[in-house]
Order: structure tokens, then sequence, then C-alpha cells
């Protein structure tokens, strides 16, 4: 095959793929729509509850990111929960006497050291990947509570277990056009001031870290699928001695790729620190590391999945933050969702899954009929039932690397 008709095959496969993806958020947004309407839910799709959704899927885009990179080089990455927790820490330390991009910066090589932990422990002593990461999680709790009881309380505005008043990355508005998006959004019209609400919610104090962590998913796609060296990084994690007998250092690209999971996970702290709130307090993650988790496996690892797995639990954890209506609309969104995919099921013939999706979607569409709203306390757990659910619908589609997880000893080719 010739260079030429190698550039013309991938970009039509990305054209391809542009085009689904397209075709996808436009039938969402109309589903969405919809039900907006028929609950009188405008809240749903609110420039406000967009921007929340936006700020709650960073932090768990930035760990599903780290999953994708060590998963993808056959490294099990648990401890992205106690990565992005040493984030934290490194980017209010940082933020605080260098500002807040230092900041961030800090929160990566923070992160980076636990991922050399997790390296270290995984890659060259062989330690179950699983019992790392739980290590990794504990150390970087202890850590960052004991760094910040010894450093913090000495700074203007901290204590032992938290550092407020950091400055926060630049915020973006384009002029003239986050005021149209706003006035069409305002009529409410079907469809059409949905649009607007994303376009506004985009153009309108939109925080430039929240544009560089969707940055981040198009640089690893590219890296990962469209170069020499993520092909090399991603034979590792399908057939590590298959690579070992074509001369690639599969202990240095493990290495790397855990590094970079590290540095991922613990920018995404840092967002939590400078972006989602204005400073450091300790437990600040919230489990988000584990989300993150969950949304690189529903994402089936690979980076456009993961950054609808995020947007997904994103979007139901912006909406326990609103009133317990949106909420209650979420059922019905829930329901036709789950109607549809069985119908999809259907058609593909997997008549038994099916036939269970079906049954969940009509309890769900009851559910909503007979009730009016649903208890606060449902509410708070919404991003946690959300994860959990959607594995669950998932779990037969997806394909992990084959050699995700397995201990590889170098010369173990033969």
């Amino acid at each position: 095959m010739s260079t030429a008709t190698a550039t013309s095959t991938k970009r039509t496969i990305v054209e391809r793929l542009t085009k689904s993806w397209l075709y996808i958020g436009l039938i969402g947004i109309g589903v969405v729509s919809f039900v907006r309407i028929v609950t009188d839910t405008d809240d749903l799709t609110g420039a406000g509850t967009i921007r929340a959704a936006i700020i709650a899927t960073c932090p768990i885009l930035a760990a599903a990111l780290g999953g994708l990179w060590a998963e993808r080089a056959g490294v099990v990455n648990i401890g992205l929960e106690g990565q992005m927790i040493l984030g934290t820490w490194g980017a209010a330390f940082f933020t605080y006497h260098y500002g807040p991009w230092v900041g961030i910066i800090g929160a990566a090589i923070l992160g980076l050291v636990g991922g050399l932990l997790h390296a270290i422990a995984t890659v060259t002593f062989g330690v179950d990947h699983i019992v790392s990461g739980v290590a990794i999680n504990l150390i970087g709790a202890g850590a960052a509570t004991y760094l910040a009881e010894a450093v913090f309380p000495d700074y203007e505005g901290g204590g032992p277990r938290q550092l407020n008043g950091l400055e926060a990355p630049t915020q973006i508005t384009i002029p003239g056009v986050s005021d149209l998006a706003k006035d069409v959004a305002d009529r409410h019209w079907f469809f059409v001031s949905d649009v607007a609400s994303f376009i506004q919610a985009l153009t309108t104090n939109i925080s430039s870290l929240s544009l560089v962590m969707f940055a981040l998913v198009v640089v690893s796609a590219v890296v990962l699928w469209r170069t020499s060296f993520g092909l090399r990084l991603r034979s590792c994690g399908e057939n590590p001695q298959a690579a070992e007998t074509l001369g690639v250092n599969v202990y240095l690209y493990k290495y790397i790729a855990v590094l970079i999971s590290g540095a991922l996970a613990g920018i995404g702290g840092g967002f939590l620190a400078l972006v989602s709130s204005s400073g450091f307090s300790t437990g600040q993650t919230g489990g988000r590391g584990y989300i993150g988790l969950a949304a690189m496996i529903f994402g089936n690892w690979r980076p456009g999945g993961l950054l609808a797995g995020a947007l997904t639990f994103g979007y139901t954890d912006s909406l326990r933050l609103r009133d317990t209506q949106s909420v209650h609309a979420l059922l019905l969104l829930v329901a036709l969702g789950l109607l549809a995919f069985a119908a999809f099921r259907a058609v593909r013939k997997q008549v038994r899954g099916a036939l269970v999706v079906a049954v969940i979607g009509v309890v769900v569409m009851v559910w909503f009929l007979a009730t009016d709203s649903v208890p606060r306390e449902f509410t708070v757990m919404t991003p946690y039932i959300t994860t959990l659910f959607v594995l669950a619908l998932g779990a037969q589609r997806l394909r992990m690397p084959a050699a995700d997880g397995k201990s590889y000893r170098r010369g173990s080719a033969g």
C-alpha cells in the first residue's frame, strides 16, 4: 500500500468517526431536549448545569485518561485515586507560591511520583497490580494528610486540613457569541435552545484548564493510535513477549505509560483544588479516581468512549447540585435510553440481553410516572449508581488489552 493510499485511508476513518460522534451527539441533544420539554425542566440543559457538568467531568476525564495510558501498556492502575490526592496537595502548595499554572505542573509531578512508585512495584518487582494500587491509594491519602498538617497551618488561609483562597487558572469568555447564545437559550425552543446552551457554557467563563483537559483527549488519541511510539506502547499491553522479540524495550514503555498515567491523575487532582473549588482540602477527590476507571472501562479502553463515559458521570454528578426535579426528569431520560438500547440489542438478535434491559427500562419508566420527585438522599448517590449501572449494561461488549494486569519478565519470550 502506498503512503498516499494509507494517508487517504486514515483520513477516511477519522472522517467516519467524526461523523459518527457528531450524529450521536445531535441525537443525544435531541432526546434530552424532548425530555426537557415533556418534564418542563429547563434546568436539565441550562447553561449553568452544563457548566457544572464540565467542571465535574474534567477530574474524572483526567483519571480515565491516566487509566487508559497505563492499561494500554498492560499495567492496571488502581492507584489513580491516590495519585489524584497527591495532585491536590501539589497544586495547592505550588499555586500558593508560584501561581496556578506552576501549580498544575506541581500536581502533575506529585501524581507522577505516585505513578513511579506503582511502576517500580509492578514492572520491576512484579507485585500484583491491584495490591500495589491499593497501597498507592493509602500512601497518597496518608502523605497528603501529613504534608497538609505539616505545611499549611503556617500559610495564610491554611489549616491542618485545608488551604483556601488559591488563585484559579484564567477563565475565557468570547464576547458576542456568548451573548447571542444566551439570548437563544433563554427562549427555550426545542433543540435549538439546547444547542445554544452548550455554546453558551463553552463560551462564557470557561476555565482554560478545562480546555486543556479536553485537548489531552485528542493528544492521547493521536499519540497512542497514530504514532509508532503509541503502537509499540500498545503492543506491550497486548503481547509483551512478541513486542520483546521485535526489539521493543517493554520495561521502558511500561514505565513511561505509568508515569504519564500518574501525571494525568495528578492534573485531575489539581483541577479539583483550583477549579472545582478554590482550595485544597483533605479527601476532596471523593472517589473520582475510581469513577475515572469506570469511565475508561465504559469507553472500552478508547479515548472517545472514555470521554463519553466521563461526560455521562460528570453530567449526573452536576444534577445532584440542582433541584430534585432535575434528577426526577433524568429518570425519563434513563428509561428512554434503556428502551432504545434494548431495541438495538434485539435488532442484533441478542434477545436475552434485550429482554433484561427492556424490563429495567420499563421499571425506571414506571418509577418516573408513579412519582413526582426523588428523595434528596438519592440525588447524592446519583453518580455512583450511574457508574455501577453503566458498567453492568456495557460489560458484555468490553475488550480489554490482552495482557492487561499480567506479570511480565524480560526474556520470557523464550
